[in-house]
Parts: C-alpha cells; sequence; structure tokens
C-alpha cells in the first residue's frame, strides 16, 4: 500500500532491527523502500540489504555533508548503478546549512562531487535523488547546466520554498515529502504539499532521522510512513488510499520498477 522512497537502514540505529522493522512495515502496509547510499564505504552494505529482500532496492552515491571519506568518480558510480537492484544515484546534492565558517564560494568541493553524480545519471539514465539545504539556487543552476534536460529524479526531504518546488516540476524532478510535514511549525511545508501535484509526490521517512507526529524525537522507521501519507491526503482532500496508490505507481514510474502483484497489494 506505501512505499517508503527513501529510509537508511544501513546506519546503526537500524541495521541490526531490520527483521523486527519489516514485520512493523508488514503490519502498517508498508510494502517496500529505498536503501539509501550516502558514501561508497557503505554501498556494499546498502547493496546487501537490497539483495537480501525483495522488497528493497538501493542508490549509490555520496552525500554533499560527507567529508573525509572516498571521493567518486563517474565510474565509480557507473560501475555499482549496473549491479542488481541499484536503481538510482545519489543521494547527492549541495548543502550550506553547516559550513563550518566557510562561505558557500568554499564549497566548490561540494558543486564538483555534485557535478560527478549528475553525469553518472546521464551516463546510467538512472534517476538522481538530490538533497538540498540552503543551497537551492546553486543546485537548481547545476541541474540546469549540467542536467542539460536529460536527467530526472526526486527531491528528498523537501523543506524549501514553493518557488523552488515549481523550479524542480519545471526541470522534471518529483519532490518527496517526510514527517517534517506532520510537525507544527511547517505550515510553509505544508503549503508547498497543497501546491505540488499528487501524480509529482513521493513520500518518505529518511529514517532513522524526521520521525512524524506523534512520534517527533524518536527513531525513525519505514512503518512510520504511513503518517506523512495521512498527513498528505488531508492538506489534498482525499481518501489515504488514494495518496498511498497515487504516491506508490510515482514510485514505481521513477525508478523503473514494476507495479506489486495484485495478489500482495493491500486495500
Amino acid at each position: 500500500m506505501y512505499v517508503d522512497s527513501h529510509c537508511h537502514l544501513s546506519f546503526p540505529e537500524l541495521h541490526d532491527r531490520v527483521p523486527e522493522l519489516r514485520r512493523e512495515m508488514a503490519a502498517t502496509g508498508v510494502d517496500r523502500a529505498l536503501c539509501i547510499c550516502t558514501t561508497l564505504e557503505e554501498f556494499e552494505r546498502v547493496h546487501a540489504l537490497a539483495l537480501a529482500h525483495d522488497n528493497f532496492w538501493c542508490t549509490v552515491g555520496v552525500h554533499p555533508d560527507n567529508e573525509g571519506v572516498r571521493e567518486p568518480g563517474v565510474e565509480d558510480l557507473v560501475a555499482r548503478a549496473h549491479l542488481p537492484r541499484v536503481v538510482a544515484i545519489g543521494e547527492t546534492g549541495l548543502d550550506y546549512y553547516r559550513l563550518a565558517g566557510r562561505t558557500p564560494a568554499q564549497m566548490e568541493w561540494q558543486r564538483d562531487r555534485f557535478r560527478v553524480h549528475i553525469r553518472a545519471a546521464r551516463a546510467t539514465d538512472l534517476p538522481l535523488v538530490v538533497h538540498t539545504r540552503s543551497a537551492s539556487a546553486d543546485t537548481l543552476a547545476l541541474l540546469r547546466d549540467e542536467g542539460q534536460g536529460a536527467v530526472r529524479g526526486v527531491f528528498h526531504c523537501f523543506t524549501e520554498t514553493l518557488e523552488v518546488a515549481a523550479a524542480a516540476l519545471d526541470l522534471g524532478f518529483d519532490i518527496s515529502f517526510s514527517g517534517i510535514l506532520t510537525f507544527r511549525n511547517a505550515e510553509e511545508l505544508r503549503a508547498v504539499a497543497r501546491f505540488v501535484p499528487l501524480e509529482r509526490c513521493l513520500i518518505e521517512t529518511d529514517s532513522p532521522y524526521l520521525a512524524p507526529m506523534p512520534y517527533r524525537g524518536k527513531t525513525n522507521h519505514p512503518a512510520l510512513v504511513h503518517y506523512v501519507a495521512a498527513k498528505l491526503a488531508e492538506l489534498k482532500g482525499l481518501p489515504v488510499a488514494d495518496v498511498a496508490r497515487t504516491t506508490s505507481a510515482n514510485f514505481e514510474r521513477l525508478f523503473n520498477l514494476a507495479p506489486l502483484p495484485a495478489a500482495l497489494e493491500r486495500t
């Protein structure tokens, strides 16, 4: 019924709990999940999750915040992208929120890394999973320049303005909403969610972070993604089943996955 389009089950908070978490997913109607890679060093662990479970897939990429890790080349990403059950490049993008005394001009290494990921997405024809925080103008500019209209993907855990959402949609990207949508102080984000067509929306947990209300402050996990769906349904004035069905179809379209067999669909 539901798909968690972005989770970090390889992280220490969740990795040893995967059997338990899968049971909780089944109990709450969460059929599938995309396990996100944030470093090349982490990739084997992320990929193993996707290989071990027929309702998990994974990505390959290096998060913009990660320093002191192996720097990816296009060939590194492309080689891993050709492995079974790897369906996207990322998570990648730009993050100027924690500059540690630096200026955005000094973050060229992040922009170079993002360029590598965009080029790998073009080379493989896989979607990009984009992280952007306090850097939307540069993020959009690089997607326009390097993507050349040939790159698609998703702006995950969206927290930017309605104008940024519109620009991302115009570039052919989808928008994914997380548990932040349920937070009391997120009215501007809720306005964005009302604006984005449901056919361009995904839902996610970004677990182990950003647990939705009423679990805010606790460890997040994929079984809680239905709270995001419920809030999105409320904002759209639709039954939650419609949101679950459409966001699942959007997930399949974006990541080029077959729909679940009818016998496995939950109503």
